[in-house]
């Protein structure tokens, strides 16, 4: 066993590596190329960046390619996004054309690794249009959504159709996230790597220097949201809920910590939006952190008495496993894969409201020993679930199950629309 998986078995059980290694043995050296469209930023390049070496480890010849566009292109998918979510955020014609030029240049740029691969997985809505340049694909193409698409836009839904019906299979994050397509369906949630940046042990010293940088007390309650700065993770929520809680607990401190995304331009917006929300409150602490501040953002999570992520929408929430990892009850919007996470009254509460959300922060500051028994149930639902080892089990399951779908049965979490 390596070094890697060696530790790997440390976390998550040697029984979990065992398996990894059986799965990928008829797998040897196959080539597996991922396609997304940010190599920093958000979480499907946080797991990209651990998938793809263990899945190395474990003898796959797998790469990860990011596509290149224009601002004009992210102002296009950034609505897809949004639309997918059930905003009304519809495309122009002309954004639609320069979706479409964008990914037949990427395809063009990418053709001699993608007509080589013998599985192809493209994330999200980005590169999703890549497809159509490959009418004679050597490999099985899957198409990965990590966006809660459980009441989407008909006409956005029906226009990314047309590309997304000559996939081999589609996964989707929760069964409800599924839509109508002719090909198999898979559910397969998300995970965490417990040795990256954002969830390894930390040093003291190291935590209590992040304290003193960001001018914490921690001596005082610390509620936490990191996230992107995004309308759906209700920032002005956040700040709105923390007011309310506050009455009760005056010494109380929110920290919102997050940074932006290379495909997401409407960021510095919600940025803006939030600083003016929070604007005079020394006790609110705005941080627009670096895309590789990993360390800090462990460091905050590690501090927090209670963790947040209130979102109104959430593909799945990987800020939320980070936190129950670290054996933080987590207070979340009720929806999407939040809801997958939070188990209420067991890892923390899901809330509808900023109201619900300030109700739940002084229930947990009040009763310290309910959050701490809260935690530990957390970061044991998060082993037996949402480590990286699962997620490279259930890639493996699928990728031998559409190579051998007509020779063999194998059991997957297979879903069907």
């Amino acid at each position: 066993m390596t070094g890697l998986l060696e530790r790997y078995a440390e976390v998550a059980g040697s029984d979990a590596v065992m398996q990894l290694r059986q799965l990928a043995e008829p797998l040897q050296g196959m080539k597996v190329v991922h396609v997304n469209s940010t190599k920093v930023g958000g979480g499907v390049a946080e797991i990209l960046s651990q998938l793809i070496p263990l899945l190395r480890e474990l003898g796959l010849d797998a790469e990860w390619h990011v596509i290149e566009g224009s601002p004009a292109f992210f102002v296009c998918t950034k609505k897809f996004h949004n639309s997918l979510q059930g905003a009304p955020d519809l495309p122009f014609e002309e954004e639609l054309q320069i979706y479409e030029r964008v990914n037949a240049e990427n395809a063009e740029r990418l053709a001699p690794v993608l007509k080589e691969a013998e599985v192809v997985f493209i994330d999200d809505p980005q590169p999703a249009a890549m497809i159509r340049y490959f009418p004679q694909r050597k490999g099985k193409w899957i198409w990965r959504c990590h966006i809660d698409a459980s009441h989407p836009d008909r006409r956005v839904w029906k226009y990314l159709r047309q590309f997304l019906k000559d996939y081999d299979a589609s996964i989707f994050s929760l069964p409800d996230f599924a839509r109508m397509l002719p090909h198999p369906q898979y559910v397969i949630p998300p995970a965490i790597d417990p040795f990256s940046g954002k969830n390894c042990e930390l040093s003291e010293e190291f935590i209590q220097g992040v304290v003193k940088d960001f001018n914490l007390d921690p001596s005082c309650p610390l509620l936490v949201q990191i996230s992107r700065f995004d309308r759906f993770k209700d920032p002005l929520g956040v700040i709105k809920a923390f007011r309310l809680a506050k009455s009760f607990f005056p010494s109380a401190q929110l920290v919102l910590a997050g940074g932006g995304a290379t495909d997401d331009p409407e960021g510095g917006t919600v940025l803006a939006e939030v600083h003016a929300a929070a604007l005079g409150d020394p006790a609110i602490h705005v941080l627009e952190l670096p895309s590789d501040a990993h360390r800090i953002v462990n460091a905050l999570q590690r501090v927090a008495w209670i963790v947040l992520q209130k979102s109104l929408r959430e593909g799945f929430g990987l800020t939320v496993t980070e936190a129950l990892w670290k054996g933080k009850p987590v207070i979340g919007g009720n929806a999407g894969g939040i809801r997958l996470q939070v188990i209420n009254h067991h890892t923390g509460f899901l809330v509808s409201s900023p109201e619900g959300a300030a109700m739940r922060i002084r229930y947990l500051l009040q009763r310290p020993e309910n959050a701490r028994r809260m935690g530990e149930k957390g970061r044991r639902y998060v082993r037996e679930n949402f480590l990286m080892t699962r997620l490279a089990r259930d890639h493996l399951t699928l990728m031998l199950a559409l190579l051998h779908r007509e020779t063999e049965r194998i059991d997957t979490t297979q879903w069907k629309s």
